[in-house]
């Protein structure tokens, strides 16, 4: 009934998702998270780590086996076969002969230095840093959809800037062909004019090609299938999201530091090779083992039934071993220096990763100051740009002004619009972005 119900819910989820026309950037994060290819894998890997240390805590016990041999021997010329078996010697006249052999044997390491319960800890540091690698893999996923997102919503805006533009430039025109018909204007500014409106409905279609490419970006990291529609929910994010307040860099540094799994995982690594040089270091030490084992056999050219011979060949043993290191070729010493430069490396690995994530945060930051500063500033280029396109279009509706000042003006007030919205956008990322690090969530 459970599994029913199972694949019940996957069904109905599956059927939701095809029919659903619009996605929120929370709806983007929360599928990405259980769909994603890397993120899958990076879960088998944690999986196949909790697998691995299941295994090390098992080799503190005894290990069982048992054995089984069956034989025929045949030996056409030779008029005696001599069989040993559990040190006793019998004789037999027959050609073809056949033995069995069965026995269970047991084996324990008692003490190995303490290797396998440092191997347990080291499995266990493993199965850490698999997590914190899948925490990883969520992260990278988790900015790439913001970063897709927002670029959807910038060229989404902009294509509007565009239509307006197109609209306009269609008007332009139609009033040039009139002021044409009655000689007000000559051909060639009829001509710049049937030039605006193909670049203004260039752009719109640039904008268009642009925003299908991202979200063919967003469906791969979705994994969502070439059959499948895909849109963003339609919203528009307001200026005073771009005049928020920006996190304090070295405030977000020293948080990420804390959480950031990359760090975590550079850590952790650090503890691994440091353990392993424990580990190296105990081979030096004696190893003390017991095994024990019993034995049983038979054979067809004994003069004894074969319960008489299952019943004397019986037997059992025990036995403690000790090995002690003396010269090993300079095995154990090499696995001691070399775990030692492992530890070194790790360490350097994780002050790479702390100063990448501090230069990371910094150019972040960076962005985010600068881009709002450039947004205050296009904003109001943008607003006074776009009243002088505005009044010099009705002046040249009158004929006061010719088609040079017009053109002028629209490209002063595109190249203002396109520097807001990108201001705009990319001071919303940056800022969102700095609060994940610091151990946000990204909204918008």
């Amino acid at each position: 009934m459970s599994r029913y119900k199972a694949t019940l819910l996957a069904l109905m989820l599956t059927a939701s998702v095809g029919a659903q026309q619009t996605w929120t950037l929370q709806q983007c994060l929360d599928y990405a998270t259980e769909h994603n290819i890397q993120v899958q894998k990076s879960r088998i890997s944690e999986q196949e780590a909790a697998e691995s240390m299941k295994q090390s805590r098992a080799a503190l016990f005894p290990s069982l086996s048992a054995s089984m041999n069956q034989s025929v021997g045949y030996r056409p010329f030779q008029e005696a076969t001599m069989m040993v078996q559990n040190g006793m010697a019998t004789a037999s006249n027959n050609k073809v002969t056949e033995s069995g052999s069965y026995g269970v044997n047991a084996s324990w390491t008692i003490w190995d230095g303490g290797v396998n319960r440092k191997n347990i800890e080291a499995a266990r540091l493993s199965s850490d840093i698999a997590a914190t690698q899948t925490a990883q893999s969520l992260n990278s996923i988790q900015e790439q959809i913001a970063q897709l997102y927002v670029q959807i919503l910038y060229t989404t805006e902009a294509k509007r800037v565009n239509e307006k533009l197109a609209e306009t430039a269609q008007q332009q025109l139609d009033r040039g062909r009139e002021r044409f018909d009655v000689g007000d204007l000559a051909r060639a500014d009829v001509a710049q004019l049937e030039s605006q409106l193909a670049q203004a409905q260039y752009d719109l279609v640039n904008a268009q090609s642009q925003i299908a490419g991202y979200k063919r970006q967003m469906k791969e990291l979705l994994q969502l299938s070439i059959t499948q529609d895909f849109d963003i929910a339609s919203e528009e994010l307001d200026d005073e999201r771009a005049l928020a307040l920006i996190p304090d860099k070295q405030e977000v540094y020293d948080a990420a530091l804390q959480q950031r799994p990359e760090i975590r995982a550079a850590e952790l690594q650090t503890q691994s090779a440091a353990l392993q040089l424990d580990i190296a270091k105990r081979g030096y030490l004696p190893t003390i083992g017991m095994s024990a084992g019993i034995g049983d056999s038979h054979y067809s050219g004994s003069d004894d039934a074969l319960g008489e011979q299952m019943k004397r060949n019986l037997n059992g043993s025990v036995g403690l071993n000790v090995s002690v290191p003396i010269f090993d070729n300079r095995r154990n010493r090499t696995a001691v220096e070399k775990a030692k430069l492992q530890r070194t490396s790790a360490q350097l690995d994780l002050l790479d990763k702390q100063t990448a994530l501090g230069s990371t945060i910094e150019n972040l930051w960076l962005q985010a100051t600068t881009s709002q500063e450039r947004f205050r500033a296009a904003k109001i280029a943008a607003e006074s740009q776009a009243t002088n396109y505005e009044l010099i279009n009705e002046q040249f509706k009158a004929g006061l002004k010719n088609i040079v000042d017009l053109l002028q003006a629209r490209d002063n007030m595109l190249q203002a619009q396109q520097s807001r919205l990108q201001s705009k956008y990319t001071t919303i990322l940056n800022t969102q972005l700095l609060r994940f690090y610091e151990g946000g969530e990204i909204t918008m």
